[in-house]
C-alpha cells in the first residue's frame, strides 16, 4: 500500500512537472521557440516591468493550455505548447489595454479560451497560424469591452522624442512582442531567445534593427519608433523566417520591411495593430514564395 501511495505521489509530480513545462514551452512559443529555459527568460522579462501582466500571461497560457486539453486537442501540439502562447499574448495584451481588474480577468479568460478554439480551426489551413488567433480573440474582446463599456481603455502615454535612441529602441522592439516598453525586459528576453536559438537571435535583432532604421529613412514619428513600435513584428517576422542559409537572411529583411509599412498603415486606421503586421506580411512572404516556386517548376517542366 505505501509502495501504491508512493509511485502515486511520484507520478503526480511528474505530471505536474510536465504540464508546468507545457506551460512553459508555451511561453517561448511567442517567438515560435520550442524551449523550457526560454519560457523561464520571457515570464521573467514580463515580471521585470509588471508583476500584474506576468500574472495575466500566466492565467492566458494556462487557460489557453487547459482548453485544448479539456476539447481534447492533438496531445503533441498541446505538449509544444502551441494551445498556450495566443493565450498568453491574450492575457498580456488585456492587462496592459484594460489594466488588473475582476472584469479585465474574466474577458482574458474568456479571450484565451477563444484563442485556443481559433487556432484548432486555423490549424487545418494551408497558412500557419502563428499569432493570428490571439489577433482575433483580442479584437473581438476588447470590441465588446469598449462598446458595452465594461472597462475603460487606458490612455498610452507615448514620450515626444527629437533623436533615434538606436540601442534603446532595438531592446524595446523585443519587448513589445509582449508589450514590455523596458529596455531591461528586452535583453532579458534577446538572451531567452539567444539560449533556444542563436541563428533565431540574430534573425531577430535583424529584425528589430529594421524596425528602427527603415521607419527613421521614411521620416516615421520618432516617439513610435523610440519605444519599438515598428520593430516587434519585424523580430517575428526574424524568426519566422531564420534558417542556416543566405537566402533566409534575404526572407528575413523583405519581411520585417514590409511589416513596418504595414504598421504605420494599420495606425493610421486608428485600429490597434497587436501583431497583425508580422501575420500578413509573413503570409504575404509565403505565398509569393510559394508562387514563384510554382512559375519556376512550371518552366522547368
Amino acid at each position: 500500500m505505501g509502495k501504491f501511495l508512493s509511485q502515486h505521489s511520484c507520478n503526480q509530480i511528474m505530471n505536474i512537472k510536465t504540464f508546468t513545462e507545457i506551460l512553459l514551452r508555451g511561453m517561448s512559443q511567442i517567438f515560435l521557440l520550442n524551449n523550457v529555459a526560454t519560457g523561464i527568460l520571457f515570464l521573467a522579462g514580463i515580471c521585470y516591468n509588471s508583476r500584474f501582466m506576468g500574472v495575466g500571461a500566466i492565467i492566458g497560457v494556462l487557460i489557453g493550455t487547459l482548453t485544448a486539453l479539456f476539447l481534447k486537442y492533438d496531445k503533441n501540439d498541446i505538449r509544444l505548447g502551441l494551445y498556450g502562447y495566443n493565450g498568453a499574448l491574450v492575457g498580456l495584451a488585456l492587462i496592459c489595454f484594460f489594466g488588473f481588474s475582476i472584469p479585465s480577468v474574466i474577458a482574458l479568460i474568456f479571450g484565451s479560451m477563444l484563442s485556443s478554439i481559433i487556432r484548432k480551426v486555423m490549424s487545418t489551413g494551408k497558412l500557419p497560424p502563428y499569432t493570428a488567433p490571439f489577433i482575433i480573440s483580442t479584437w473581438i474582446v476588447m470590441s465588446l469591452l469598449i462598446i458595452f463599456n465594461i472597462i475603460p481603455l487606458q490612455a498610452a502615454h507615448v514620450p515626444d522624442a527629437r533623436n533615434v535612441e538606436i540601442i534603446p529602441a532595438v531592446s524595446k522592439g523585443m519587448g513589445q512582442v509582449m508589450f514590455q516598453e523596458n529596455i531591461i525586459s528586452g535583453i532579458i528576453v534577446f538572451i531567452g531567445i539567444f539560449v533556444s536559438s542563436r541563428i533565431s537571435a540574430f534573425s531577430a535583432l535583424l529584425g528589430s534593427s529594421i524596425g528602427v532604421v527603415v521607419p527613421f529613412v521614411f521620416s516615421f514619428p520618432l516617439n513610435m519608433i523610440n519605444i519599438g513600435m515598428f520593430g516587434f513584428n519585424a523580430v517575428l517576422c526574424g524568426i519566422a523566417f531564420s534558417n542556416k542559409n543566405w537566402n533566409s537572411v534575404i526572407l528575413v529583411t523583405v519581411s520585417g520591411i514590409v511589416s513596418v509599412f504595414i504598421t504605420y498603415g494599420i495606425m493610421h486606421l486608428g485600429i490597434i495593430t497587436l501583431t497583425a503586421p508580422f501575420v500578413l506580411s509573413t503570409w504575404l512572404i509565403l505565398l509569393l514564395n510559394k508562387i514563384i516556386k510554382s512559375a519556376h517548376a512550371k518552366d522547368k517542366g
